[in-house]
């Protein structure tokens, strides 16, 4: 059975799905977690209490990618390029754990501003 998540920030709601790593069991055990985000260019990204190590950790990543930094315990969502991106890649600041992906469009995270509340918890 897969694990399914909503995310809800600001008027933005949207499901994900988590894949079977222990990086995304370890963020389901710390469901629901409420955070204020951060914004760098086409990723939203916010601290998290789960702390896990790197795992098959990617420098680039796919659109709508949901991944783990370790070194700031930080939970990302990916929907286009980043400032250290080169050409249309979508490059984290350094390598991240992908544990799931935004079902639909995650161009919705666009408007998402910087300090708006959000809350990642266990779908229904």
């Amino acid at each position: 059975m897969s694990k399914k998540v909503t995310i809800r920030v600001e008027n933005i709601k949207a499901d994900a799905e988590l894949n079977d790593s222990e990086t995304a069991q370890e963020i389901w055990k710390a469901l629901p977690i409420e955070s204020s985000v951060n914004t760098w260019s086409e990723e939203i990204y916010f601290s998290t209490p789960v702390k896990v190590g790197p795992e098959n950790a990617k420098a680039v990543v796919s659109k709508g990618d949901l991944g783990y930094w370790p070194p700031g315990t930080a939970f990302c969502i990916f929907f286009g390029p980043t400032p250290v991106s080169q050409g249309d890649e979508i490059r984290p600041a350094s390598p991240v754990n992908v544990f799931g992906r935004v079902i639909g469009d995650c161009k919705i995270f666009k408007k998402v501003t910087s300090g708006a509340k959000i809350i990642v918890e266990k779908a229904e």
